[in-house]
């Protein structure tokens, strides 16, 4: 997607869908995370892909409890209608102790087609 399409916008402007996701991840809310999704849906998270609501439910169990970190959300831009970036900075006991988190989200049918996390 190119850079010169993104604007920045209001946290508060993020679709419904992703405001949902990454309230419900941050609270450890597993199913109303999941619930965001599309069914077919993907995440590609520390290289790994997880396929569809059973194993996206499955990564988010296994993130909530694998490391103790806080988060907050620093950015949000806006590429078209269907896509949006949602950055965060992580501090916490994972290896590194900080990191900026790029969240890509697409969007179908107002729920998430797609999330990729990446520096």
């Amino acid at each position: 997607m190119p850079s010169h399409l993104r604007h920045t916008i209001a946290p508060g402007d993020l679709p419904d869908s992703i405001a949902r996701y990454l309230r419900a991840h941050r609270d450890h809310n597993t199913s109303t995370a999941v619930a965001a999704f599309t069914g077919d849906a993907t995440v590609t998270d520390d290289g790994r892909t997880y396929q569809g609501a059973t194993e996206i439910e499955r990564w988010l169990n296994r993130s909530a409890t694998e490391f103790t970190y806080t988060i907050e959300l620093t950015d949000a831009q806006q590429i078209d209608p269907a896509h949006y970036v949602a950055t965060h900075h992580l501090e916490g006991d994972f290896p590194g102790g900080s990191v900026d988190l790029r969240y890509q989200f697409s969007l179908r049918d107002d729920l998430i087609e797609r999330l990729v996390i990446e520096p």
